[in-house]
């Protein structure tokens, strides 16, 4: 499972159209629009007449909490003060925390009066989901964390039949609104592959509507192909704030959402000596671990993983852009770069499918590889483990690249050890 934050704009309309199947009365404005540096304001305004006939709010959608005590949301405005707001704020940097980078995307919706205000969020784990609830939303939650109660939702719950009001503080009367919302909005968070979802706050109306002031989310970016008819096929998964995804990086993530396999890249040091091609997000997490209990985090070139059975093109794909990176800049003289392909004993990814892929990348790049003084360790196991490894060995012998090779029964980390030995020679 791999979780990515996605705008607070998609966060509402996914909700918008997938609650009422599971709580029908809920009854939900729609009224949202989304401007940035690029956006004709007047065009906006002109083709939603609401901006101007009710009182609105505007704030940035980026990624970022904090936005009210940073003094970033316009509250209870009219049209010429949200246009205002948003052009002063639009295209200029600002700090958050120490986090800085450019506001370039705002939301303006309604403005909704309202005397209090109400927390809910859904947390995923390995055991089960997680309610989280308290009478004292808005900005001061984590303040007030020891308000908040927390519901344990095992995999499997009927969450229809599950008896949630007793679990929750007294609510009296509004429990009666509170409570199927609470249950119909887990629904969506369960059916819609979300890893994270927080309302903070909502608040209900004098005509007892609830209604999501603010949402925070991150959605299981693997599932994507499966809800192309509810996320929408442009659902987007944006760096952080005060982040950019590189050409690189943004190539990897387009191919990943193209196939029901995960392909993922973070590049962490253009100029590090140690790059992983790792098959396996947990594998990908212990082996950047152990790379830094051993004292190279700072020549830590990248974080990534492959994994779910990708195709031959698409591992070589992968591997020619990992080699490309690690080539552009070449070690220093009487240093050794290293390229560690592993990875655990995989259930069904096809080693030696995958191995083509990387060898056709290993074998088009060979020259390079040597020009950057690049050494590579490999450690696998799988379905096809010893034709993977055999064509692996074959193709350093061929291409004069060093490369060594190591079976299931070498522990999962021991190439890391190699590169210590390695550097303790010099």
């Amino acid at each position: 499972m791999a979780s990515k934050s996605i705008y607070e704009a998609a966060a509402k309309k996914i909700i918008a159209s997938e609650l009422p199947k599971y709580y029908p009365e809920w009854k939900y404005h729609n009224k949202l629009v989304v401007i940035d540096c690029d956006t004709d304001i007047d065009k906006i305004i002109e083709e939603n007449s609401w901006v101007k006939e009710e009182k609105v709010v505007a704030k940035p959608d980026q990624l970022f909490g904090k936005r009210g005590k940073a003094n970033l949301i316009l509250l209870d405005a009219g049209c010429d003060e949200m246009k205002e707001f948003c052009i002063e704020k639009l295209d200029n940097f600002c700090e958050i925390g120490n986090l800085k980078g450019k506001l370039e995307r705002m939301l303006v919706e309604p403005f909704i009066p309202h005397e209090k205000e109400y927390y809910v969020s859904f947390t995923t784990d390995r055991d089960g989901d997680t309610i989280h609830f308290s009478l004292e939303g808005g900005i001061f939650i984590e303040e007030n964390w020891d308000k908040v109660t927390h519901i344990e939702i095992p995999f499997g719950t009927d969450i229809a039949s599950f008896n949630l009001k007793v679990n929750l503080p007294k609510l009296g009367k509004i429990g009666d609104i509170i409570v199927p919302f609470i249950k119909g909005l887990y629904q969506v968070f369960v059916e819609q592959d979300f890893t994270f979802l927080e309302l903070n706050p909502f608040a209900i109306t004098e005509d007892n509507q609830i209604v999501p002031l603010d949402v925070k989310a991150r959605l299981d970016d693997t599932a994507a192909f499966l809800h192309a008819d509810t996320w929408g096929k442009e659902i987007e998964f944006p760096a952080g704030f005060g982040q950019e995804f590189t050409d690189e990086e943004e190539m990897i993530q387009k191919l990943d959402e193209k196939t029901g396999a995960s392909l993922k890249l973070r590049i962490l040091n253009p100029k590090g000596r140690i790059w992983t091609m790792v098959a396996g997000g947990g594998a990908s997490v212990i082996y950047t671990d152990t790379v830094a209990d051993l004292g190279y985090g700072a020549e830590l070139g990248n974080y990534g993983e492959y994994s779910g059975n990708p195709t031959m093109e698409h591992t070589e794909i992968y591997a020619q852009t990992l080699i490309d990176l690690m080539c552009k800049y070449p070690a220093q003289k009487g240093k050794y770069k290293y390229l560690l392909i592993g990875g655990g004993i995989a259930n069904f990814t096809d080693v030696r499918a995958t191995f083509i892929g990387i060898t056709n990348a290993i074998t088009k790049s060979a020259e390079k590889l040597k020009k950057a003084n690049v050494k590579i360790y490999v450690r696998r196991g799988g379905p096809n483990e010893k034709a993977g490894l055999d064509l692996m060995r074959e193709i350093g012998i061929k291409t004069g690249v060093p490369i060594k090779v190591f079976d299931r029964y070498s522990h999962m980390t021991h190439i890391v050890s190699l590169i210590q030995k390695e550097e303790g020679k010099k």
